[in-house]
């Protein structure tokens, strides 16, 4: 879908360059539209980058270029897509494995004695479900009461695997051996996260945040790579389109404004450029 959203973008600019024409002064061969050389050049590399160089006859190291600029970059893309996906199954099934709701509220009675049911509630919830009904995590302190932990399942979502990586309130669920007080050499510790914060952090969480880390910096290296295609692209089209035009000996006009208030008459500067 993004990749069909970015061509629609392209063509409609296309278009909009192609509208400035008079049609009237281009012949009409049964009903079609003879388009410019310039602009046919245009369309072909704005579709496949370099195409347009080829039409133009341009010499081969250009048209290579852009056309392995795209399978670079269409090649590092799905690398780095299919290797934050690797990534981001491991950082589950590690989270499945090594945090658990039980430990959690255990734990956090532990970690907080004085306000555990407030670290409880807190600021931020996981879902859950027992017979087919859906709760929050902010009703757990009830639920138990009513419920086995073996009728409670948590819903292992994307907000799930953010939460219990991400913040404080949830550290209670790894399971790492507890030891109070923190310090920086037992399983837990807290490490100072910018100037005013600081975070809870167990050896497991601490490695679990390292591989969601990863994984979503893949996806950024994966977006960064479509957004290279998509400025060849463009940059191919407009390029083929110029050197088109340079070809046909057509080049800018230059014309300036006359402004009588000007002391030098002149009240601006025009440049014109078609394809």
């Amino acid at each position: 879908m993004k990749w069909v959203s970015a061509y629609l973008i392209i063509i409609s600019i296309s278009l909009g360059q192609f509208d400035q024409y008079n049609l009237a002064n281009y012949p009409i061969q049964r009903n079609a539209i003879e388009m410019p050389v310039s602009t046919k050049a245009m369309f072909k590399s704005l579709i496949l980058p370099g195409w347009g160089q080829v039409q133009n006859k341009d010499p081969l190291w250009k048209p290579l270029l852009f056309a392995g600029v795209e399978v670079l970059g269409i090649f590092s893309s799905f690398r780095y897509e299919n290797r934050a996906e690797n990534i981001r199954l491991d950082f589950e099934a590690y989270g499945d494995n090594h945090w658990a709701l039980e430990r959690w509220y255990i734990n956090t009675q532990r970690i907080f004695p004085d306000r555990w049911k407030e670290i409880i509630v807190g600021t931020h919830k996981l879902g859950l479900k027992i017979a087919g009904n859906y709760y929050h995590t902010d009703r757990l302190a009830e639920l138990v009461n009513n419920y086995g932990w073996s009728e409670i399942a948590v819903i292992r979502d994307r907000d799930f695997y953010e939460n219990i990586g991400k913040y404080d309130q949830f550290v209670g669920g790894w399971d790492d051996e507890y030891d109070d007080p923190f310090d920086t050499n037992g399983n837990w510790f807290t490490e100072k996260k910018g100037n005013v914060e600081s975070i809870m952090l167990t050896k497991r969480k601490d490695y679990y945040r390292s591989l969601r880390h990863d994984s979503n910096l893949l996806k950024h290296y994966s977006k960064y790579a479509v957004t290279v295609v998509m400025i060849n692209h463009i940059t191919s089209g407009f390029e083929a389109a110029w050197t088109a035009n340079k070809k046909a000996k057509k080049i800018p006009e230059i014309s300036l404004y006359y402004n009588p208030v000007n002391k030098w008459g002149v009240g601006g500067v025009q440049i014109n450029y078609g394809w």
